[in-house]
């Protein structure tokens, strides 16, 4: 395969997950927004929101104060925004049709289809309407993920995207988590009031986890089980464990693919699987889960280019 090829199916993959982890963290701030308000908090969720969605520099470039409506207009719609949903969803396309004949035509009827939705206006015009827009995003980018899933050749390009799809998840998680991380910290046995509540299950939601909290712990909202969960369990598909096993996995098949290269990005991917695998909550806690999940994205990052250098450069 031509390495700008590809590059093409590994970013289109990584920008339809970013458009929907950017709906997800729009979503969280909009919830814990509207509860921070009913409980007379003064407490930014849009700021937080920001730093969650790695935007909060540039936008402060562009706006003076991170208020609701220019904290959504600028994740959401903004073209400026290089990581908006409205920007992600028109890169992803525009890799897409780079690569047209890669494509399933599943793969493609998603994406343009949702491409045309989104530049015809009628999703992100309705600006009064915030939850069915974002709503919106996740079906589509789930759409278009069931499509790739079921109907690609599992080749070097199925590789390719399954690589983008879960390095963009993992870095999503670990963001929200570091971001929230004070409202983690447990402070006692149990849950410290109704907003740390209402803070802990809003960010289950943003990884459509709250069910599944319950059914693997059977017991109440306590902050080091939510960063357990978030990190090391391997049933929770958007873990950080489970994103990395599956790095590794098709780390290793395209390693097979083309006669048994290796690279600096295998190493990286092999130690931080290991480092989740094989951690423990209590121990991140101990040594600091902000220090933890800042190294953490700083490698993911160093992982991404080393992927770069050794495909698709």
């Amino acid at each position: 395969m031509l390495s700008r090829t590809a590059d093409s199916l590994y970013w289109l993959a990584r920008y339809m997950e970013r458009a929907e982890n950017i709906a997800r963290i729009v979503m969280v701030g909009h919830r814990m927004s509207s509860l921070t308000r009913s409980l007379e908090n003064s407490g930014n969720e849009w700021h937080s929101t920001l730093l969650a969605a790695g935007c909060e520099p540039e936008f402060f470039k562009k706006h003076a104060e991170a208020s609701p409506a220019l904290v959504i207009d600028y994740l959401v719609r903004d073209p400026d925004n290089p990581s908006s949903i409205y920007s992600c969803l028109e890169t992803a396309r525009r890799n897409a049709r780079a690569v047209r004949t890669a494509l399933t035509v599943d793969m493609w009827d998603a994406l343009n289809e949702t491409w045309h939705q989104a530049r015809g206006g009628k999703r992100f015009d309705a600006a009064a309407d915030l939850p069915a827009l974002l709503d919106w995003v996740k079906e589509r980018s789930l759409l278009f993920a069931g499509a790739y899933a079921n109907t690609m050749l599992r080749n070097d390009a199925f590789y390719f995207t399954r690589l983008g799809t879960f390095l963009e998840r993992a870095d999503n998680t670990a963001r929200i988590l570091d971001v929230k991380y004070h409202v983690l910290l447990p402070r006692h046995e149990g849950v410290g009031g109704a907003l740390d509540y209402y803070h802990w299950q809003a960010i289950l939601r943003s990884v459509s986890a709250l069910r599944s909290y319950h059914w693997i712990y059977q017991d109440r909202l306590k902050p080091w089980l939510v960063a357990e969960l978030m990190l090391l369990r391997p049933e929770m598909p958007r873990s950080l464990l489970s994103c990395h096993e599956q790095i590794v996995r098709h780390l290793e098949l395209l390693a097979e693919a083309y006669g048994g290269k290796r690279g600096e990005c295998h190493r990286i991917a092999g130690e931080l699987h290991a480092r989740l695998r094989f951690g423990r909550i209590q121990d991140i806690f101990q040594s600091g889960l902000h220090e933890f999940l800042t190294d953490f994205i700083d490698r993911s990052v160093t992982l991404g280019n080393e992927i770069s250098t050794l495909y698709l450069m």
